[in-house]
């Protein structure tokens, strides 16, 4: 685009005029693009739609939330310990969201970054004290967004404790569900349903959807089984929808023995 030629001439000739520039850029393209979450991860700059496609999946889950007065929650702030880098996603969600509140959390000190409707706190996802204490700040949150560490144990950790937090109709999102099967972040690339890895475990949620129709009359189903109704799995990516799930089984014990 023409703006962002003009963006990059600054950024080599006129290091001097970056910030006011770059904030020009930010609000005239973030505007014009405010409903296009595709469009605005390249604005921001978030990966999210360029070495990604999780914008696309955004956009398809979130369109219809977009004006509400949502609570949003994403685990990694990013820029790594410099503590005035990182924050593209979580502006590019106050722009897509114009009435919600963006928290983020990582486990540098991102608070010099922090803006109107971004809260920033330091903290490791794998804490749980620390997310009880994020939670109490909050209250009920309406989507969580784990762009954390990406380490299965940290990931799995996060959403055990974190899910039942979320309101009655969130949405809990997991990216980069790649790292299942490397073994650098405790992923397994042989056995693909090791339910230590995040994709091992949340394919041994599946099941959970239908279980009024398990014909096992020991089968007591767990608090996952009866307050997620939905998992959508696209890829390196989960989406992970909350809601009672107690349709009732339309069949007979006698269809089932």
């Amino acid at each position: 685009m023409f703006i962002e030629k003009i963006k990059s001439y600054i950024d080599s000739y006129c290091p001097w005029a970056r910030r006011p520039a770059k904030i020009f850029y930010l609000a005239v393209w973030g505007s014009v693009f405010s409903h296009n979450l595709r469009r605005l991860a390249g604005v921001y700059g978030t990966g999210k739609a360029d070495t990604h496609n999780y914008a696309t999946h955004y956009q398809q889950h979130f369109a219809d939330k977009r004006l509400q007065p949502l609570k949003i929650l994403e685990i990694g702030v990013g820029g790594y310990d410099d503590p005035l880098q990182g924050g593209s996603s979580l502006r590019m969600w106050k722009r897509f969201f114009p009435k919600a509140e963006v928290f983020g959390i990582d486990i540098h000190d991102k608070s010099a970054i922090a803006e109107s409707r971004i809260t920033i706190m330091q903290g490791s996802q794998n804490d749980t004290d620390f997310l009880q204490e994020v939670v109490s700040r909050i209250g009920p949150i309406d989507i969580v967004i784990d762009d954390g560490s990406h380490i299965n144990s940290d990931v799995l950790k996060s959403f055990e404790f974190l899910f039942p937090y979320l309101d009655e109709n969130g949405t809990y999102v997991i990216e980069d569900t790649q790292t299942s099967y490397w073994p650098k972040y405790g992923g397994d690339s042989y056995s693909l349903s090791k339910p230590s890895t995040t994709m091992g475990y949340f394919k041994s949620l599946v099941d959970g959807l239908n279980y009024e129709e398990i014909a096992r009359s020991s089968f007591t189903p767990s608090y996952l089984d009866m307050h997620i109704n939905s998992i959508h799995f696209y890829h390196n990516m989960i989406f992970i929808q909350k809601g009672l799930n107690k349709e009732g089984s339309k069949y007979s014990l006698k269809h089932k023995y």
